[in-house]
């Protein structure tokens, strides 16, 4: 039986108009966008549709609107997918893994995020904070560039993409050292917070609170932890580590190779964006891998299953 990983993107991908072919084509992502509509108790759906992208971009509404979307994605196309599933997000995506793994019901985590971005919003305001992309660069060069500068890893993505997180000024500051030491480039992300550094303490310890109060149930597959690069199924344990999150790395390339490691060579990837799928090609090229974002990828999916190819899905 085919073993399928399914990966969910994080903040940065967020794009006026996304979802919206999804809304209008399937009914199980419609209903997707009408709860988090009545959750939030203000059109999220509009936002993603329409932007503007300045306002869709604040990350208490790139959370939940990524989030959505992400889901929406999967819950239109779940059922055309057969096969052993495990379940991995990037950052903020990894609230969407833990939905589609029966782990965290959808109004809890949409109204979840929300409240975690507006904390992570309120830790650092007025987008004074950022995060950089390191491309080509060895990771030992990159942390002895910002020894004592208050900047901190923050992504360790995949052998040729570091993301370091801090004050927007000193990552600026900082760009010209790392291209002298042989970076390929620099890329600053579309976020508005430092996420995964110190900087975020105040908006963990607000967070603690309500996390605690959500219910978590034991995944329905396999669930692998941004922290840790490890399988982990303990609801507890998963609780921890969303809050050890906000302020810790994430090890995508681990949790990748473990997922690879345990026979997983196919993936999907629900959401907006592209990065999970460029970030594969350098972990491991040989991987399949196939984003649904849009309609036209489900539908795809589906002529395929009535076609019986679905062992040719990769």
């Amino acid at each position: 039986m085919n073993r399928f990983g399914f990966l969910f993107p994080g903040q940065g991908s967020q794009k006026s108009g996304m979802g919206k072919d999804l809304y209008e084509k399937f009914s199980a992502a419609k209903d997707v966008f009408l709860c988090a509509d009545e959750i939030l108790g203000f059109p999220l759906s509009e936002l993603c549709f329409e932007g503007p992208e300045e306002k869709l971009r604040a990350t208490e509404n790139a959370q939940p609107a990524i989030l959505t979307v992400s889901i929406a994605a999967f819950k239109a196309a779940q059922n055309f997918i057969p096969g052993t599933k495990g379940y991995a997000g990037h950052s903020l995506g990894e609230f969407s893994s833990l939905v589609a793994s029966e782990a965290i019901s959808f109004p809890e985590a949409v109204k979840l995020v929300r409240r975690r971005g507006e904390l992570m919003a309120e830790a650092v305001p007025g987008e004074q904070g950022g995060m950089a992309a390191i491309i080509n660069l060895d990771l030992e060069k990159i942390k002895a560039i910002i020894a004592g500068t208050g900047v901190e890893i923050a992504n360790l993505n995949s052998p040729e993409q570091v993301v370091i997180s801090g004050y927007k000024k000193t990552l600026e500051s900082l760009e010209e050292a790392f291209l002298k030491e042989g970076a390929k480039r620099v890329v600053f992300l579309n976020v508005s917070a430092p996420f995964h550094s110190r900087l975020m303490e105040p908006a963990a310890r607000e967070l603690t609170r309500e996390i605690e109060r959500i219910k978590i149930n034991k995944p329905q597959g396999s669930f692998w932890a941004n922290v840790t690069g490890a399988e982990v199924n303990n609801p507890e344990e998963i609780k921890a580590l969303l809050i050890q999150q906000v302020t810790m790395p994430v090890l995508w390339e681990g949790c990748i190779r473990e997922m690879v490691g345990t026979g997983f060579e196919k993936f999907f990837v629900f959401g907006p964006g592209k990065t999970l799928r460029i970030l594969m090609r350098s972990i491991n090229s040989e991987v399949k891998v196939k984003e649904i974002s849009g309609s036209q990828d489900i539908e795809e999916l589906i002529a395929k299953r009535e076609n019986g190819e679905m062992e040719g899905i990769l």
